[in-house]
């Protein structure tokens, strides 16, 4: 099985109302092209576009409009004022590290009695467990608050009412037929929840529970004028989370994550700033990409390979130099996972060029006892990436096969999942990536059904990559205002993608160089303007681009550094 080496691109269709495209181009003052792009994004008045552009905390909704919030408040009010033993239990990935860190940092900030646990990757595994539970049951718990985890726990949750412990649920997940009898349920995706905006990561559903206490008289008394301060530094927290948990950037998560990054780039918590500078990035120059590939890695490493509570000691350290401490620990582990990693990837691999069918086979699902559990989700990603098809790896933990599902565009892994459910022992997750349990002499029966379900909802379309230009381009039109303006669109992520272009028939200058990695760095013309491109990881394409060639282009614009100049150049996604 070969990898995917050919793109279809799709053209956007221009908006269908010129009229507005003009009219929204004037009173903002920018390009026809770009105010195209906005209306594509939902984006058809002045106001939307200022709030996209200069998004405040008063964009954001008013927690009470989540259902279970009333309840949720008072129930920890009343804990406040019983001196109760409350106890946060987060998962322990990105989302669930840091809506901890936050959630547990607020109660000890107002004197609550607050202890977190984040469970073992190995020995509890995902969620909340009974054994979880005991452990809280020994340290006199009597509230649990879940973070990025709880929806689905029923008999966990019954299990704690039964030793007198009452939960409130923080999660983001799709929710079961049958919701967990806690005190309250905070989930947007809950059939009974009416809140506007339906996106929010766990660590999003506890900002906004952060929030709503922070609004209440008892807990308002406690924070004095401290209160905005706080709830604006919290937003670091959640834009870790929302960006490292690829949920949508739109709306109320888009407001969140421009907010949270100018603060993580101008007056980071000491965590932060500590993982940052041990990452090798300048602080002023993070931007949610460099979350996603730099960042949230090394906050997953300590929870792949050993406590993920070291991050939320990382994430609250009040020191500097302690936080430094804690940072270099997750830099040694994160090189430890980097190399498991690529091991594990060369194994899958090797068994995908030998086992697997390129014709007939529309999803790659193995099986090995001796993959590390902590890393199997990142090979599928890459697995994904390489071979565009639907991909489950699986280990063996427990005497049970654990797996990690990660999916192409346009095919719904969980509901693909949802119709293999009688194969399997448990799953949950989202569209395009899932947790799944499986009893090992079923992993081949679980094998072969899924496979079913992805011939039979993969169509040829869906199974060629696709590469969706929102507008062609001349090299003229790159004009310095242009690509401030687009600039201003990040942070970018799922629904607010890096707008991609297209340039045809431009000549090659030069001779085209190998850099780095396998990286293709080329100059074109076209029209006597002259611009600097570099494809990553696009070396294999070298042929293309010999020196005079016509290539049409796809790229999207970034600015890079040369001689200590910024400079324009086409981050290339494909050359035809």
């Amino acid at each position: 099985m070969s990898p995917i080496k050919e793109y279809r691109w799709t053209l956007r269709p221009p908006w269908p109302d010129q009229g507005i495209v003009k009219r929204l181009s004037d009173e903002l003052t920018i390009s026809p092209v770009l105010s195209d792009i906005l209306l594509s994004r939902g984006i058809d008045t002045y106001e939307k576009a200022r709030s996209f552009f200069r998004p405040s905390l008063e964009d954001l909704h008013d927690p009470f409009l989540m259902d279970g919030m009333t309840v949720a408040v008072e129930r920890v009010v009343q804990a406040l004022q019983r001196d109760e033993q409350i106890t946060v239990y987060g998962d322990y990935d990105v989302d669930g590290t840091d809506g901890t860190a936050m959630v547990w940092s607020f109660l000890k900030s107002i004197g609550g009695k607050a202890a977190y646990i984040i469970p073992d990757r190995m020995k509890d595994g995902y969620g909340l467990s009974k054994a979880g539970v005991d452990r809280a049951m020994e340290m006199g718990t009597t509230l649990i608050i879940s973070v990025d985890c709880g929806i689905t726990a029923v008999e966990q949750i019954a299990y704690a009412r039964s030793l007198g412990i009452d939960t409130i649920i923080c999660d983001h997940h799709e929710p079961g037929t049958v919701l967990p009898h806690a005190v309250a349920v905070l989930d947007t995706l809950k059939p009974s929840c009416s809140y506007p905006f339906k996106a929010l990561c766990g660590c999003g559903v506890a900002y906004k529970f952060v929030q709503a206490l922070a609004s209440s008289d008892h807990i308002a008394g406690k924070l004095g004028d401290q209160a905005d301060r706080r709830l604006s530094q919290y937003l670091q927290y959640v834009t870790l989370a929302t960006t490292a948990d690829i949920v949508p950037l739109s709306g109320e998560n888009r407001t969140l994550v421009k907010l949270g990054l100018d603060l993580i780039n101008f007056d980071p918590l000491p965590g932060i700033r500590a993982l940052v500078e041990t990452s090798g990035f300048r602080r002023d120059k993070i931007s949610a990409g460099q979350i996603v590939f730099v960042l949230a890695p090394r906050i997953n490493a300590v929870g792949r390979l050993g406590d993920a509570g070291r991050a939320v000691q990382l994430l609250t350290a009040e020191s500097y130099e302690r936080a430094l401490e804690l940072a270099r620990v997750m830099e040694d582990e994160n090189s430890q996972r980097r190399k498991i990693d690529e091991e594990t990837f060369t194994q899958a691999q090797r068994i995908v060029e030998e086992l697997l069918d390129a014709d007939n086979d529309s999803a790659i699902i193995l099986h090995q006892e001796s993959w590390h559990p902590g890393v199997i989700g990142i090979v599928a990603s890459r697995l994904v990436e390489r071979y565009y098809r639907p991909t489950i790896l699986m280990t063996t933990v427990d005497g049970v096969a654990k797996g990690s599902a990660r999916s192409v565009s346009g095919f719904n892994i969980y509901e693909a999942l949802r119709r293999c459910e009688d194969k399997v022992i448990q799953f949950g997750g989202h569209k395009y990536a899932a947790g799944l349990t499986v009893e090992v002499d079923r992993v081949d029966e679980f094998r072969e059904a899924f496979k079913q379900v992805a011939n039979e909802l993969l169509t040829e379309e869906l199974r060629t990559p696709e590469i969706r230009i929102d507008a062609e381009l001349q090299l003229a039109d790159l004009t310095p205002k242009f690509v401030r303006v687009l600039s201003q669109f990040a942070p970018f992520g799922p629904d607010n993608m890096r707008p991609v272009f297209a340039v045809r028939n431009v000549e090659v200058m030069g001779q085209p160089r190998i850099v780095g990695r396998n990286h293709l760095r080329f100059k074109v013309r076209n029209n006597g303007y002259v611009v600097d491109a570099i494809g990553f990881n696009l070396g294999d394409l070298m042929p293309r681009v010999r020196q005079g060639a016509r290539v049409d282009l796809a790229f999207s614009l970034d600015e890079g550094e040369f001689a200590g100049e910024t400079v324009l150049q086409l981050k290339v996604r494909d050359i035809k």
